[in-house]
């Protein structure tokens, strides 16, 4: 299995999330990568946690998002909208610019952290480029979330079976 080291940074480059995930493939959507339950993931300075399940991530090449599904768990799919990521060997950097896009497992789409959003976009100074494709991105996104659009429909659902998969079977 090859690690990738997902670094997630906050607009001026503090921490954000950091974890490690496995390569489980790639298609015309991006790279997709897998974690147990239990793998280690710290926010920022806070203590190391466990992931609560099963947990599937796209990374799109030179998109505005990236998204994580979760095995059995009431956000089954949460979008961050972020810069497009960098990569650096097996490190993939990318900085989060607080609005989420989150669907629940009853279908209910929304999008979260608007408030955090005008906080920073003060408190940070945000290009107005990055509040422009920010915004239209999560409107977008929630859109096609919504409908089901690919990857979101079928697709990443078939992902999420092959990590499940190997989390039982090794």
């Amino acid at each position: 299995m090859d690690d990738v080291h997902i670094d997630f940074r906050k607009w001026g480059g503090a921490r954000h999330w950091q974890f490690v995930m496995h390569r489980l493939g790639e298609d015309e959507h991006g790279l997709w990568l897998w974690s147990p339950q239990g793998a280690d993931m710290q926010r920022g300075d806070e203590p190391i946690r466990q992931s609560k399940s099963v947990n599937v991530k796209l990374i799109p090449d030179s998109k505005w998002w990236t998204a994580i599904w979760a095995w059995q768990h009431p956000q089954n799919l949460y979008i961050d909208i972020i810069t497009p990521p960098s990569w650096n060997g097996t490190t993939v950097t990318m900085i989060d610019i607080d609005l989420d896009v989150v669907r629940w497992t009853d279908g209910t789409t929304e999008v979260l952290d608007e408030d955090e959003f005008a906080v920073h976009q003060v408190k940070y100074d945000y290009p107005e480029h990055l509040i422009d494709t920010a915004r239209a991105t999560a409107a977008r996104l929630a859109m096609a979330v919504e409908a089901r659009h690919e990857p979101f429909g079928d697709v990443g659902d078939s992902w999420m079976a092959r990590a499940v998969d190997r989390a039982n079977h090794g």
